[in-house]
C-alpha cells in the first residue's frame, strides 16, 4: 500500500534569469574597469609643434624622454646614461629592430636630446623618431 504526502510536492527548478543578469553586470563592471586601465609610459613634457608629423611606429616603441633639466626618463622611470646603455642593449637582444621615440620639453637643450640620440644610435638602433605635437597648417 502506498501513502502519499498530505503536502503537494514541488518540482526543484534552477532559475537562471538572475544568473544571466549577474553575468551581464559582471561583463559591464569588467569592461569599465578595462577601458578605465589606461598605461602611460612618459613623464609629461611641452613638445615642441611641428606640420608634418605622422605616428610610424606599433606598440613595441621604447620611449624615452629627456626633461627640462637634462633627466633621461625611460618608461616613467629616471634612468642614468649607463642604465640607459643596459636597458638599450636588452631591449635590441630582444627586438634587434627596435623603434626608439625620444621626446623633450620644448625648453630641453639641444646638447641633452643629442646625448640621448648619440646612446641610442652607439646602441645599434636604427629605428629612431622624434615625439612632437601635431600642429594644423
Amino acid at each position: 500500500m502506498h501513502i502519499s504526502s498530505p503536502i503537494p510536492g514541488k518540482r526543484t527548478r534552477i532559475e537562471i534569469i538572475p544568473l544571466i543578469d549577474i553575468m551581464f553586470f559582471l561583463l559591464a563592471a569588467f569592461m569599465l574597469v578595462s577601458l578605465s586601465m589606461t598605461k602611460v609610459e612618459n613623464v609629461h613634457v611641452d613638445l615642441p609643434p611641428a606640420i608634418a608629423a605622422q605616428s610610424d611606429f606599433g606598440p613595441d616603441l621604447l620611449h624615452i624622454v629627456v626633461d627640462k633639466a637634462g633627466g633621461i626618463w625611460v618608461e616613467k622611470k629616471p634612468v642614468t646614461p649607463a642604465e640607459l646603455t643596459g636597458v638599450l642593449s636588452n631591449r635590441t637582444q630582444l627586438n634587434p629592430q627596435l623603434p626608439v621615440c625620444i621626446g623633450g620639453d620644448s625648453e630641453t637643450r639641444h646638447s641633452d636630446m643629442v646625448g640621448v640620440l648619440d646612446l641610442v644610435r652607439k646602441a645599434g638602433i636604427q629605428k629612431v623618431a622624434f615625439t612632437v605635437v601635431a600642429q594644423q597648417p
